[in-house]
């Protein structure tokens, strides 16, 4: 990574009167795996509709590769994208997909089949290039649509939630090879998925859009553990959201009342007294222990646990607090506890240690 490969600078698009994009700026370096992230309708499709040339935006600029791509079709930019449904052509083999752009291109038949072979190499494919599409898993043909892309030798490639038709356990193959892919091909892939978890796997850069704008820009461990505002601390994960406000300040340190409990955090944004913000927990960052497991409960909540999910390795709570407020902790199997075992209705504690918390602005 190093120099950036596509610039967008001010680019808003709109359908008839419908915002749909409103001032994305955005570098995407060389070799980076980008995500855009976000809820259906936030305009990542949009987005990479534009960079592709599929789409014009109403203002601002594209530029890829130093160039700026006003006019420049689809076919005259160095970009390929990966469709979410592929778009094989079904009359032909594995080899005239993959080689269908570089007849068109007019390339010399003999680099065409050394070139193609090597595509098809590359995702393992190689011994499938007499085969028709039908004939194919969907997780085959999705290397293929990549086989196809790649082929072309693009600065970038775009890809479209390209994983989302799969089973759960091929999607998560094929994320492991998609990521192996670009590190081997080292160029910027753009991907769109509404997946956090593909996006925090996958990326080094996630850019969380909504509502047509960048909510956020970082890599996946700044956007899960740092969210900039509620927007994306919801939609990244699951949040337990406590709100509060400042009744005093004291060496750097906000005091709030939490559940008729004072607590004191660290003032790392200028918070004023009196200022209403969100105190932000993820569930594994809350400790729950049963009543014969702990003595001194100074700071701890009572709660009861009102549901149990065992999902192999943790299990997940949703401990009700005795104000009514309800929420959500996630328990890890260790060695010093095998079993975690909490039933229904079971009495409990409930604690989490100071700076794991997250402080925003309060936000309707």
């Amino acid at each position: 990574m190093g120099r950036n490969i596509i610039q967008i600078n001010n680019v808003s698009k709109s359908f008839a009167e419908q915002s749909v994009l409103n001032t994305i700026n955005l570098s995407i370096e060389q070799g980076e795996f980008l995500t855009l992230l976000g809820p259906s309708g936030c305009g990542k499709t949009t987005l990479l509709r534009m960079i592709s040339g599929f789409e014009v935006p109403s203002e601002g600029e594209i530029y890829i590769n130093g160039i700026n791509m006003e006019n420049v079709p689809p076919q005259q930019r160095q970009v390929n994208t990966v469709f979410q449904s592929y778009a094989l052509f079904p009359h032909m083999t594995v080899f005239e997909n993959v080689a269908f752009g570089l007849k068109c291109a007019q390339i010399h038949k003999e680099e065409i089949t050394e070139r193609v072979m090597s595509a098809l190499s590359m995702v393992k494919l190689d011994n499938f290039a007499r085969r028709k599409p039908a004939q194919l898993s969907g997780g085959q043909q999705q290397r293929v649509a990549i086989a196809r892309a790649v082929v072309n030798k693009p600065l970038v490639l775009l890809l479209d939630e390209p994983l989302s038709s799969l089973d759960y356990r091929l999607r998560k193959n094929m994320q492991l090879e998609l990521k192996q892919l670009q590190r081997e091909l080292n160029i910027a892939f753009v991907f769109v998925t509404h997946d956090q978890e593909e996006a925090l796997m996958l990326s080094d850069r996630v850019v969380v859009l909504d509502e047509g704008c960048i909510e956020q820009i970082g890599t996946p461990r700044e956007v899960y553990e740092s969210p900039v505002n509620l927007t994306v601390a919801k939609f990244i994960g699951e949040v337990n959201i406590f709100d509060t406000e400042i009744i005093a300040i004291k060496d750097d340190r906000l005091i709030v009342n939490i559940e008729n409990s004072e607590h004191h955090y660290l003032n790392s944004d200028n918070y004023k007294v009196g200022q209403r913000i969100h105190i932000v927990l993820r569930p594994e960052d809350i400790n729950v222990w049963g009543l014969k497991e702990i003595d001194e409960t100074t700071g701890m909540f009572s709660g009861m646990v009102t549901e149990v999910i065992y999902k192999g390795t943790t299990v997940d709570l949703m401990v009700q607090l005795e104000s009514g407020k309800v929420i959500s902790a996630t328990e890890f199997f260790d060695e010093d506890d095998e079993n975690l075992e909490y039933t229904m209705g079971e009495n409990v504690w409930v604690e989490w240690q100071a700076g794991w918390e997250v402080i925003l602005p309060y936000e309707v």
